[in-house]
C-alpha cells in the first residue's frame, strides 16, 4: 500500500528559532530556490532564524533530516518494529523522529547499531531516503536508468542505485546548477532539501525551475489523431484514433495494450429508470459484463434517503429507504443486495457511491427532523441551489453528522459483500457555509481571540475547514480498514484546485496520507484541447505516482445527448496518456436518450473494452506507471 502526507511544519535545524514564517527571507532572494522556499514559508511548512535569515548553503544533520521527515510525513504506516540507537537515548532531543524514520523505512542505521544523529547527511541518503520512505518504485533496471541521465552515475553507492532510480523516474530529484551532475555524496543543504520537498507535494512541485529538475526522458504521448474538417457528429470511428478540427497538431501514434483498467459506470436513480425493477436492473448488469465493464458505482445515498433497507436511516428518520412515490420502484427489494450478488456473479466489482454525500434537498426527512444538523451561510440562509432543486447542507464538522454518516458506511461495509465504497463532490461543503453557531463557536475555541472571517475565501478559514474534512476523511478511512481491510475507498472529485476552492475538499491531502485507494477525477468538458489540459494538472499527475487514477467522463444527461465519437476520444486519450482507467456518467446515457443506434453504441463500447480486464487495486501489488 502507497501512504503519503501532507507537509505540515518542517523544522530545519535543531537551533531554529519557531517564528513566524515571513514572506521573504533576506538571503534567498535570487537563489534558485527562492519561490519554493518562500511558498513553504508562507504555508507555514518551514521556519527561518529570528534575523530574517534562512541559511540555505546550511548543512544538515540526519537528526535534523528525521525531524523533518517526521514533521513532514506523520502518517506513514510503520513496516519494522522499533530499534534502539546506542548513540540515540531516549534523552536526545530527536529520539521519536528518528525512531519514527527507522520504523517507516525512511532512515537506517549503521552497523555496530548506530545512527550517528550528528553526521551531515550527504544528498544520495537525502533523496533515497524519501523515495523509500514514500514507496516510489522503479519500472526500469536502475543502472541503465541512472546512467542515461547523470554524468557522474558512477559515483552513486550501489546500496542506493534502487531508490536513485526510483525517485528519477518520480521526478523528484532536484540538481543545480547541472542537471545532469548528481554529486550524490555531497553534504544536503537546507536549500536542497526544501527543493525535494516542494518536488514530493503536488502544490509546490511547479515551483522548482525544470532545468533543474532530472528526468530519464519518459512521457506521456497523445493518441493518433485523424485531421478532419468536418467530423460527423454521430460517426462512431475506429478504437485508437480521435479526431480533432483541421488546426489541432498531429501527434504520433504510440500504441499502448494496458493489462489492467478501471472499466466502470455510476448507475443512479436520478434521470434512470434502470434501479426500479428488477429485471431491467439484471439485463443491465448482464449487458455490462457482456460489454467487458468491470465496476459498478451504484448509489446508495441519494435525494436524502439510502437505496436500500436501512436500519441507520430507520433510526435516524422514521424510513428505512426512499418512501418518494416517484421511487416505488425500489420499495420492498434492496437493489444493493441484488447488484452485489449479481455483478460479482459476473465479474463485476461493487463499490457503492454515496452520491449526495453531505448534502440533502431542502424538503427531505433529514432536513425536517434534525435543522439543528445543517450548516449555514453569514446571512443564516441554509438553501443551495442546484439547478432547479434546493438543497441544504449538513454540518460535516459536527459530532452528530459524522457519526450519522459514518454509520451508514459502515452499515454497507459490514453487512454487503463490497468492493469498497465511494465519495465524490458532495463530500465536502461548498465554500461559503459554515457560518451555523457551532461551527463559529468551534473555531473560536480553536483559535483563541479570532471569529470566522467575514471573507469565506479567506485562506485560513478555508485551510481550517477544509483540515476538519480531511480529519472525517480520515476517521471514516480507519473505520473501513479495521472492519473489511480489502474494501477500498474511492473518490471522484472535481478536479483540484476548484474542489478545494469551491468544496473545502483538500483530496491531494487525502491521497499523500493515504486516505484514497482509487481516484476517479471527474472531467466533463466537451473541448478535447480542455480535456487534455485537465489531464495535466500536477495535481492529477502527482496522484498517479501513488494511487490508482481514473477519469471521470460525461456520457451525456436528461438534455445533453453526447455523440460516441466524443466519448471515444477523450476514453483513447485517457488511455494513451497511462491513467489506470475510466468510468462513465451515467448508465442512462450509455446507449439510451444519444439519439444513435443503441446497437451501434453497444458495440462502440464493446470495442473500447476489447478483451476484458481485471481492475488495478492498490491492494494487489499494483505499481504506479511509468512516467
Amino acid at each position: 500500500m502507497i501512504f503519503t502526507a501532507t507537509l505540515t511544519m518542517v523544522v530545519f535545524s535543531k537551533v531554529d528559532v519557531s517564528v513566524s514564517a515571513p514572506a521573504k527571507f533576506k538571503d534567498v532572494q535570487g537563489h534558485w530556490a527562492q519561490n519554493c522556499i518562500e511558498s513553504l514559508a508562507q504555508q507555514r511548512i518551514i521556519n527561518g532564524y529570528p534575523d530574517g535569515t534562512f541559511r540555505p548553503n546550511a548543512p544538515v544533520t540526519r537528526a535534523e533530516f528525521a525531524v523533518m521527515v517526521d514533521s513532514a510525513f506523520s502518517t506513514m504506516s510503520r513496516i519494522r518494529p522499533s530499534s534502539p540507537f546506542k548513540d540515540v537515548p531516549t534523552s536526545h532531543w530527536a529520539a521519536k523522529a528518528i525512531e519514527y524514520t527507522y520504523q517507516t523505512g525512511f532512515l537506517s542505521g549503521y552497523p555496530g547499531g548506530k545512527f550517528n544523529p550528528s553526521e551531515q547527511i550527504v544528498r544520495v541518503q537525502a533523496i533515497g531516503a524519501l523515495a523509500g520512505g514514500l514507496r516510489q518504485v522503479t519500472n526500469q533496471p536502475a543502472s541503465q536508468n541512472l546512467s542515461t541521465v547523470f554524468n557522474d552515475a558512477q559515483t552513486i553507492p550501489a546500496y542506493a542505485k534502487t531508490e536513485i532510480a526510483a525517485a528519477l523516474e518520480n521526478r523528484l530529484i532536484v540538481n543545480y546548477p547541472d542537471v545532469k551532475r548528481l554529486n550524490p555524496n555531497q553534504v544536503a543543504t537546507r536549500g536542497e532539501i526544501a527543493a525535494l520537498f516542494c518536488r514530493a507535494q503536488p502544490r509546490t512541485a511547479a515551483l522548482i525551475p525544470n532545468q533543474y529538475v532530472a528526468s530519464n526522458g519518459a512521457t506521456s504521448t497523445l493518441p493518433p489523431i485523424v485531421n478532419s474538417p468536418s467530423p460527423t457528429p454521430s460517426a462512431i470511428n475506429p478504437p485508437g484514433t480521435v479526431v480533432l478540427p483541421v488546426s489541432d497538431t498531429t501527434v504520433p501514434p504510440t500504441p499502448v495494450m494496458p493489462t489492467r483498467e478501471i472499466r466502470g459506470v455510476w448507475i443512479t436513480n436520478v434521470d434512470s429508470e434502470v434501479l426500479f425493477e428488477q429485471n431491467r436492473l439484471s439485463n443491465a448488469i448482464q449487458d455490462l459484463a457482456q460489454l467487458n465493464f468491470n465496476t459498478l458505482y451504484p448509489a446508495v445515498w441519494n435525494w436524502g434517503y439510502t437505496l436500500y433497507p436501512s436500519a441507520v436511516a430507520q433510526r435516524t428518520m422514521g424510513v428505512a429507504y426512499d418512501p418518494r412515490p416517484e421511487a416505488i420502484g425500489l420499495q420492498g427489494r434492496n437493489i444493493l443486495a441484488e447488484m452485489v450478488q449479481q455483478g460479482h456473479q459476473r465479474g463485476l466489482a461493487v463499490i457503492p457511491w454515496f452520491e449526495f454525500g453531505f448534502m440533502a434537498p431542502e424538503d427531505s426527512e433529514l432536513a425536517r427532523l434534525h435543522p439543528d444538523w445543517l450548516t449555514s451561510r453569514q446571512d443564516n440562509s441554509q438553501v443551495w441551489m442546484e439547478g432547479i432543486h434546493p438543497r441544504v447542507w449538513l454540518n460535516p464538522f459536527k459530532p452528530e453528522v459524522q457519526q450519522f454518516i459514518l454509520d451508514l458506511v459502515m452499515e454497507i461495509v459490514t453487512q454487503y459483500d463490497v468492493d469498497g465504497i465511494q465519495f465524490d463532490d458532495h463530500f465536502g461543503l461548498p465554500y461559503d457555509f459554515g457560518y451555523d453557531a457551532y461551527t463559529m463557536q468551534l473555531y473560536t475555541q480553536e483559535n483563541p481571540g479570532k471569529t470566522p472571517p467575514i471573507d469565506p475565501r479567506d485562506p485560513d478559514w478555508v485551510r481550517w475547514r477544509a483540515n476538519k474534512i480531511t480529519e472525517f476523511t480520515r476517521r471514516v478511512f480507519q473505520s473501513v480498514k479495521a472492519r473489511k481491510r480489502q474494501a477500498i475507498v474511492s473518490l471522484s472529485p472535481n478536479a483540484y484546485p476548484y474542489a478545494y476552492e469551491h468544496s473545502l475538499q483538500d483530496w491531494p491531502t487525502w491521497q499523500q496520507q493515504g486516505l484514497i485507494e482509487e481516484l476517479l477525477v471527474q472531467i466533463y468538458r466537451d473541448s478535447l484541447p480542455s480535456f487534455i489540459a485537465e489531464l495535466q494538472r500536477p495535481s492529477i499527475q502527482e496522484a498517479r505516482r501513488r494511487i490508482p487514477t481514473g477519469v471521470g467522463i460525461l456520457t451525456g444527461l436528461k438534455d445533453k445527448p453526447i455523440p460516441f465519437q466524443q466519448i471515444q476520444e477523450q476514453a483513447q486519450v485517457v488511455r494513451q496518456q497511462g491513467f489506470e482507467g475510466i468510468s462513465f456518467f451515467f448508465y442512462e446515457t450509455l446507449w439510451s436518450r444519444t439519439g444513435e443506434p443503441e446497437r451501434d453504441r453497444k458495440t462502440a463500447f464493446k470495442s473500447l473494452f476489447s478483451p476484458s480486464l481485471p481492475r488495478p487495486n492498490l491492494l494487489a501489488n499494483w505499481t504506479p506507471p511509468v512516467q
